[in-house]
């Protein structure tokens, strides 16, 4: 077990902090995996530099703090680890002309994962194995803020509200095995949550919108729905409510999934970039 003393850094950010003392590899003492997860919940996204657990160590760190989900489905057809089925393999590298992982090198758009089920995972838990030298940030957005601070009108609009959460794209764009494009929004395969989300553990409520592309306000035309979405995206991802992360080989990234938003920068195609990732498993979406 570690024996360095936790320290809990604040972001200069709304949301984020960074988590000293802790050794994943050596494994975790009950009172420091308490401790992480009162951060977790209080800052939403948490950062464990200098880390090297392996792929073991890792997933026995994320079931700390919950029942794991399974990965979303591979476009590519087959697992994302042969040896961890419940791990994801974020990656642009390709070996014997076949991606190791998915995602690819482009900018993968402001989403919040899975949420086209209608158990999103709670949390999840990434490493960076490796990471180009520029590009590839990963930003994060604060739900609970953005709903906090929503003008009368649209909180008053989006209060009831349900939307279609897609299903068939990654959010990379890529269409999933098994989908076909539909040209109708109203349409879009996928889970229908409520615009605005509540916390069961403390009655808090935060804005729910899972990916932008291809949503719909279920009984609103499609025009008055993509105004209100529109609208609602462009609140809920202002810089004031926004953390960046830029990476380092040996992050360990935590952010609860149900409650921020995220999304990555573009990077160069010829540089390598490999993270895997684990779910924590989620409870039904309340309004």
């Amino acid at each position: 077990m570690s024996s360095r003393p936790l320290r809990v850094v604040p972001a200069d950010a709304p949301l984020g902090a960074e988590v000293r003392g802790v050794d994943i590899a050596a494994g975790l003492a009950a009172e420091s995996l308490s401790r992480i997860k009162e951060a977790w919940d209080r800052h939403l996204v948490l950062v464990l530099r200098d880390q090297s657990p392996d792929d073991d160590a890792l997933v026995a760190f994320a079931r700390s703090l919950g029942p794991l989900d399974p990965p979303g489905p591979n476009p590519y057809g087959r697992p994302f680890h042969r040896r961890h089925p419940e791990l994801n393999v974020i990656s642009n590298i390709v070996e014997d002309g076949q991606p190791i992982g998915n995602l690819g090198y482009g900018e993968a758009v402001w989403h919040a994962d899975m949420t086209y089920v209608e158990r999103p995972p709670m949390g999840a838990v990434l490493m960076a194995m490796e990471v180009p030298a520029q590009g590839g940030d990963t930003w994060f957005a604060d739900m609970f803020a953005a709903h906090d601070a929503l003008p009368d009108d649209l909180r008053e609009a989006a209060q009831g509200r349900v939307a279609i959460h897609d299903a068939s794209h990654n959010s990379a764009g890529m269409l999933r095995k098994g989908y076909v494009e539909v040209d109708d929004v109203r349409d879009t395969p996928g889970a229908r949550h409520p615009l605005v989300r509540t916390e069961p553990e403390t009655g808090r409520r935060c804005l729910f919108l899972g990916r932008r592309p291809r949503s719909y306000v279920v009984g609103l035309e499609v025009a008055d729905s993509d105004r209100l979405l529109d609208r609602l995206w462009a609140h809920a991802t202002r810089p004031d409510l926004v953390f960046v992360h830029r990476w380092r080989p040996g992050d360990v990234l935590m952010w609860k999934n149900l409650c921020v938003l995220h999304r990555r920068d573009a990077f160069d195609s010829q540089a390598r970039r490999r993270l895997h990732r684990a779910q924590i498993r989620g409870e039904e979406v309340i309004a």
